[in-house]
């Protein structure tokens, strides 16, 4: 991996936002109440339909997708990205780590159109990285929104089966050593200790930021998630990328991205993800053929799972393209 070329990062700075705020939410089937940390970047009063973002994890908080606010200043286009509830500065629940009930992609649904009836935003782009293009599929197909127009699947697999089936294969491909750590501890329990956080991050740095060192807002993210009042990567997912336990072990919308028409998504939809990604084409290509609308895909060559902070300028130019195109 060392002869490889590196990626670029970032070679410029992103903008400020130029608002942040609280939201109050309540969840309605527990009554539950909570607050979700927004930011917006550009003016959501200027008539252009904003680009709102979902961030991945679940848990991961918006720190690393910040980049993304590059499109606010280049086209024009408003920017909406938030932390999601359970985790960064929204409220967390941690008295709710294991519950299934309460953790499923319903309740981050409900936070989405929540957030767009606070912002009074009715017509949108949606962009899911990672779980938050799990999200997005999800939430397209369930819910069939009226305001949707474009969709933008950036590094996220359509279904979890694939997705542990080619962390497997991609695990085969580390040193013998770190695979010997993470089964070893995987099969005594110890996924919590820093052995396997240790050997977690060979994997992480080929497949999840190829960057060297991780740029802050990587770490950020890091943070959000080893965060032990964060209690949704755990309970969905479990302890790691290739050891998913949780209530998202057996999810699947293949069959049901071909409810995503063009009356769906009127502007299409976009494929995006990085050559070394932990999101290997076979885990994302339903996104591509299975919806019946408008799809286009684009890889980066020297990217992972982040291209938004590896191959910053090439992700903005691609992202722009796309929203901008009738």
């Amino acid at each position: 991996m060392s002869t490889d070329p590196q990626p670029p990062g970032q070679e410029r700075p992103y903008p400020e936002p130029t608002k942040t705020g609280t939201i109050p939410f309540e969840y309605p089937s527990t009554g539950l109440k909570g607050e979700t940390y927004y930011l917006v970047f550009g003016d959501l009063s200027s008539g252009k339909r904003p680009l709102i973002c979902l961030h991945g994890g679940p848990g991961a908080g918006h720190n690393y997708i910040l980049p993304i606010s590059l499109i606010s200043k280049d086209y024009d286009i408003p920017v909406v990205m938030y932390d999601q509830v359970g985790c960064g500065k929204s409220t967390h629940f941690p008295d709710k780590k294991n519950d299934g009930e309460f953790w499923k992609p319903e309740v981050f649904m409900d936070e989405f159109e929540n957030l767009c009836s606070y912002l009074k935003i009715t017509e949108y782009d949606l962009l899911g990285q990672s779980w938050g293009g799990m999200l997005a599929g999800s939430y397209a197909i369930d819910r069939q929104p009226k305001g949707l127009n474009k969709i933008i699947i950036s590094d996220s697999p359509a279904d979890m089966i694939t997705w542990v089936s080619t962390a497997n294969r991609l695990r085969k491909e580390l040193p013998k050593d770190v695979q010997e750590t993470l089964t070893r501890c995987e099969e005594e329990e110890k996924t919590d200790t820093p052995e396997y956080e240790e050997a977690m991050m060979v994997f992480l740095n080929r497949y999840c930021c190829r960057l060297n060192p991780w740029p802050e807002e990587a770490n950020a993210t890091m943070g959000n998630l080893s965060d032990p009042t964060q209690t949704t990567y755990m309970t969905m997912n479990g302890p790691s990328e290739f050891h998913v336990i949780g209530t998202l072990k057996t999810w699947d919308i293949r069959e049901g991205l071909k409810k995503i028409t063009s009356e769906t998504a009127p502007g299409g939809l976009l494929v995006m993800n990085g050559y070394y990604d932990e999101a290997q084409d076979e885990t994302c290509v339903a996104y591509w053929t299975n919806p019946t609308c408008r799809t286009k895909w684009v890889r980066y060559g020297l990217s992972s799972h982040m291209p938004m902070l590896e191959e910053t300028e090439k992700y903005i130019k691609d992202l722009g393209i796309f929203l901008t195109a009738e």
